[in-house]
């Protein structure tokens, strides 16, 4: 059910800014386990399930649905699409790529010849196939944004490998916790949150308006056990991450020690995630009104903002039965 939720999410289109339609893939997903839905200003999809106790807590979790891409800035007069980045590219990684519009067009992302100078964003080009800016015109305008084009494949047993990852990964397993959750004492509202990659924009003003008393990130997490790669210290396979701290955030100990003893009695192993760079909506919620206690549960993923980010199945697994002690306990 995990691996089949993950796929049918990581199918869908999304840059940041262009969430619809992963947004709606969530609602056919969860309509029917969640008391009510309701889309922002900014696209987020907000869903509240509602618990037993009037008196409860409101527990937060959110996971956002946009990713990395590409945006048409210029078409040149032979139907080449020049483009610039949505979130953290990578321009050596993305030479010739498939990537594909919101529209079905599909395109090769390729370099141009470099003459002494390091691949940037400029040197990129996207080839759709057109001879001429009016033949272009007519599939692609500027601002449409271009991804990687859906690539699912398995790796053994467990792992598997897709654009994506960061962070359809996250959302399918905040529609497994909806899903699985059965009456629970407190409300849980699920936030997938939009525009995380351009600024962790999203989950800024969903926090605001939902004004929960815990909140929870759940994103990916960079990885240490690749060919002379070991920071941070997290590895594939081996339990979701409880995340200390990032460049965007300390957890708020109390939430992180809560995580941490629903994974002990969930028996699930998981490791503990310092991140020397980068953020999550853990950061937007925690710094919502006055603050908010916040922790992040983070899923190990190799070659994060690639073609082919690589998670482990165990390690949803374990952070689904995490997630559920923790909302169990809270």
């Amino acid at each position: 059910m995990l691996r089949d939720t993950l796929k049918t999410l990581l199918a869908a289109y999304g840059p940041s800014g262009k969430e619809n339609t992963v947004a709606e893939t969530v609602k056919n997903l969860i309509s029917a386990h969640v008391d009510s839905m309701r889309v922002d200003a900014l696209g987020n999809l907000i869903v509240e399930k509602l618990g037993s106790d009037e008196n409860g807590k409101r527990i937060m979790f959110s996971a956002h649905m946009d990713h990395i891409g590409f945006v048409v800035t210029h078409i040149e007069d032979n139907g080449y699409l020049r483009v610039n980045n949505v979130g953290g590219i990578n321009p050596q990684i993305s030479n010739a790529r498939h990537v594909v519009f919101e529209n079905g067009t599909e395109g090769v992302l390729y370099c141009q010849p470099l003459k002494g100078e390091a691949m940037m964003m400029k040197h990129l080009f996207i080839d759709i196939g057109a001879e001429s800016r009016e033949e272009a015109e007519k599939l692609v305008q500027l601002g449409d944004m271009a991804v990687y084009a859906p690539d699912y494949f398995e790796l053994g047993e467990h792992r598997v490998a897709s654009p994506a990852m960061d962070d359809r990964c996250a959302c399918a397993l905040l529609c497994e916790l909806l899903m699985y959750l059965d009456d629970p004492r407190n409300t849980v509202v699920g936030v997938f949150s939009t525009q995380e990659e351009v600024g962790i924009r999203g989950a800024k003003v969903a926090a605001y308006s939902v004004q929960p008393d815990i909140g929870i990130a759940i994103d990916v997490t960079a990885w240490g056990d690749t060919p002379d790669v070991t920071l941070p210290s997290v590895q594939l396979g081996k339990g979701p991450a409880v995340k200390f701290m990032d460049a965007s955030m300390v957890a708020t100990p109390a939430v992180r020690d809560a995580m941490l003893k629903a994974a002990e009695e969930a028996g699930v192993p998981a490791q503990r995630e310092v991140l020397p760079f980068g953020g999550t909506d853990g950061a937007a919620i925690q710094h919502s009104r006055a603050g908010v206690p916040t922790g992040t549960l983070s899923i190990p993923c190799r070659y994060v903002h690639s073609p082919a980010e690589v998670i482990d199945m165990r390690d949803m697994e374990g952070g689904l039965k995490l997630l559920l002690k923790f909302v169990e306990n809270a």
